[in-house]
């Protein structure tokens, strides 16, 4: 295959995705402007559960970047038959675990969000949003567990369908619960969050009507007819890369949660303003996930089928866009940065903060599209112990020392909490891309 038809293979997959991740984002973001009609502490008491629910997502994030490998895997060892006993394995597990995680999220929310870093002015708040949220858990990793499978065979565009009719969903309802419009109640923060649970309604209702399509590569019609179960080779198979993959995410979610204590110490103006910041940064991540979705698919099925270079290549070739993609991101935040925070805020001195935080953002944007990508690429082939070993390098031990020194011995604020994000991104992309480039990720099996 030439490497113009790989490119176009690679962006074929990868647009449905972006196109997702961005409107995800975007409608997050939407619904902060929403929120932020509230005052500031609003879209700190909101920002403040973002770190405990992917805390409590992050065994599901684990499962599911192990079914998009496996599945995409089989499909390239034409093993349809072991990919859905991998679906269906994958199903279960999920809602075993969704249901004791719902019960103990929502019944310690008032510890978590203590803490995370609530105070007077958002504590009670944050409270309610987040039992609304995690009670409404299982629509969500429902959705991503499906989106998972069919994502590793290739079906980028179900993913993004059912997020973008979830997003829209989220969006309306906003519009008529937070404030109460056309006869609905003004529930404030409480509709915000009723209002995310329903667009995930929606997005599972999708997401399983795909499985009985007759193009879907994972069906409930070939299930009955091989009568899959769940296994425990499958379930073996899942937990190795779910596990380490698990591990990875609290690793980069105790470096995440303590930036966000630590920026919450600052003041609920700072916090607030470290909450678009990382909204900013979500956008950048919307891109670096779509393209991290084409590399697992791509690499994943090219190692399946025996094709080495091949899964090099695509690799490469999502890199390429990756970094084009992160230069005109790093533009728009050079020139947009103080316009962008305008639609949250009108306060002179949070916007000041703004501008302080996109001048890092458009650097930190430019490598954390690469190394998520590098990720994938590693994730795909089951290198998922070498991933793991780099985050607890990069965000639980670097971010985090280096946030604590700045902001708390030498008292730089912002620049302290930016600082530290950066020398995550930083080291992340030196490790995941010496990784790459040694090449070993392409014979491991799984």
């Amino acid at each position: 295959m030439s490497n113009e038809s790989m490119t176009r293979k690679a962006i074929s997959v990868a647009w449905p995705a972006m196109t997702e991740s961005f409107f995800v984002t975007l409608a997050g973001m939407i619904d902060t402007m929403m929120v932020a009609a509230m005052g500031s502490y609003a879209v700190a008491a909101v920002g403040l559960t973002n770190q405990p629910k992917f805390i409590g997502l992050t065994l599901f994030f684990g499962v599911n970047v192990a079914v998009s490998a496996l599945v995409a895997r089989r499909k390239g060892e034409q093993r349809r038959e072991s990919a859905n006993e991998i679906f269906m394995t994958s199903l279960v597990l999920t809602l075993i675990l969704c249901a004791v995680i719902t019960v103990i999220f929502v019944v310690f929310a008032p510890q978590m969000m203590e803490l995370a870093g609530s105070n007077a002015d958002t504590h009670q708040a944050a409270v309610e949003y987040f039992q609304i949220i995690m009670g409404g858990m299982f629509f969500n990793v429902l959705t991503m567990v499906i989106n998972a499978a069919q994502r590793g065979s290739g079906n980028t565009r179900l993913s993004m369908t059912t997020n973008l009719v979830s997003s829209i969903v989220n969006v309306i309802f906003n519009y008529l619960l937070i404030e109460g419009h056309l006869g609905f109640p003004a529930w404030g923060i409480r509709g915000a969050a009723i209002a995310t649970v329903l667009g995930t309604v929606i997005s599972a209702a999708m997401a399983v009507f795909s499985l009985f399509r007759n193009n879907s590569y994972v069906r409930v019609p070939d299930m009955i007819r091989q009568k899959a179960r769940p296994t425990r080779e499958s379930a073996r198979a899942i937990w190795r890369l779910a596990w380490n993959t698990s591990l990875e995410n609290i690793a980069m979610r105790i470096g995440f949660l303590a930036t966000a204590l630590l920026a919450a110490r600052l003041g609920t103006d700072e916090f607030a303003a470290h909450n678009i910041g990382m909204n900013i940064l979500g956008l950048g991540f919307s891109f670096a996930d779509g393209m991290q979705v084409a590399a697992v698919a791509l690499t994943g099925e090219a190692l399946g089928a025996g094709k080495k270079k091949e899964a090099r290549e695509y690799g490469g070739i999502c890199q390429k866009i990756g970094f084009v993609i992160s230069v005109a991101l790093s533009l728009l935040l050079l020139l947009g940065g103080r316009w962008f925070y305008s639609l949250y805020f009108r306060e002179e001195h949070i916007l000041d903060m703004g501008v302080i935080i996109t001048r890092y953002t458009m650097f930190i944007v430019l490598l954390q599209i690469s190394q998520i990508i590098f990720t994938g690429c590693l994730r795909a082939a089951g290198d998922v112990h070498y991933t793991l070993v780099g985050a607890l390098i990069s965000v639980t031990l670097i971010r985090t020392l280096v946030t604590v020194l700045l902001v708390l011995v030498f008292n730089l604020g912002l620049h302290g909490i930016w600082l530290g994000v950066l020398s995550d991104q930083l080291s992340r992309f030196f490790l995941m891309g010496r990784r790459f480039r040694q090449g070993k990720w392409v014979d491991l099996k799984i």
